[in-house]
């Protein structure tokens, strides 16, 4: 049995899984520090798993035929060091794989992408890479693993998009610019609204406008064939 650092999830998503009906599990730990995340609980939250994955793995056996799928999130899934065993077990069950990432483990990300586990992968862009330090929290940063993991994914085959939170006090529309263009040649870019959960890792933050928005779509497809909005 793998060791899966589970702290909680969601039993049906309709939104986590693109075409698919999936549940989502949460994975506890992060790598980053964004300011404007929603998930504080996760990212600064206990080692020990508040779920058990027996638990977990019996539910599932209970939605054979009722759902496609499982969207495992974070956090950052990546830091589970028994991940691929865990998703194997899940695979095995019938059911197909979905995984968010901040791109930051690429070796990890390649390993799972060569035995065949992950079906869809959704990779956050979290600004310009001039800007990551500032808006991941984190002052030193190896923007190399993240720009891999990039190529990683584009070369894949495997069905992926590449998506960024959009915060007013940290995005601009030359930002949005920059951070299509350094995705540049993938297929399809989400420009996520910031939803305001009620408990920030640090500060406040605030929704972009819908036509600002707009603007930072219309710059994003100078480089992304589809270039869509989320959230308004």
């Amino acid at each position: 049995m793998s060791t899966i650092n589970i702290q909680g999830y969601q039993t049906l998503t309709m939104l986590d899984f693109p075409g698919h009906t999936a549940c989502t599990v949460f994975t506890g730990g992060c790598n980053l520090r964004c300011p404007f995340c929603h998930n504080v609980p996760l990212v600064l939250g206990d080692d020990d798993p508040a779920v058990k994955e027996a638990d977990f793995f019996a539910f599932l056996e209970k939605r054979r035929g009722i759902l496609d799928g499982v969207a495992v999130t974070g956090g950052e899934p990546l830091m589970q060091r028994d991940l691929g065993d865990f998703l194997k077990q899940i695979r095995d069950r019938g059911f197909l794989v979905k995984l968010d990432t901040n791109g930051f483990f690429p070796d990890r990300l390649a390993a799972l992408l060569d035995e065949g586990l992950l079906d869809y992968v959704a990779m956050d862009i979290k600004n310009r890479p001039e800007k990551y330090p500032e808006t991941c929290g984190v002052k030193s940063l190896d923007l190399s693993k993240a720009a891999r993991s990039i190529a990683l994914l584009k070369e894949s085959g495997v069905d992926h998009e590449f998506r960024t939170t959009v915060v007013k006090e940290f995005h601009t529309v030359a930002d949005i610019e920059a951070a299509a263009k350094w995705i540049a040649g993938a297929k399809r870019y989400y420009l996520q609204a910031f939803k305001d959960s009620g408990i920030l890792l640090e500060g406040s933050s605030s929704a972009v406008n819908e036509t600002e928005m707009q603007r930072m779509r219309e710059a994003a497809l100078k480089y992304v064939p589809i270039v869509e909005i989320r959230g308004i």
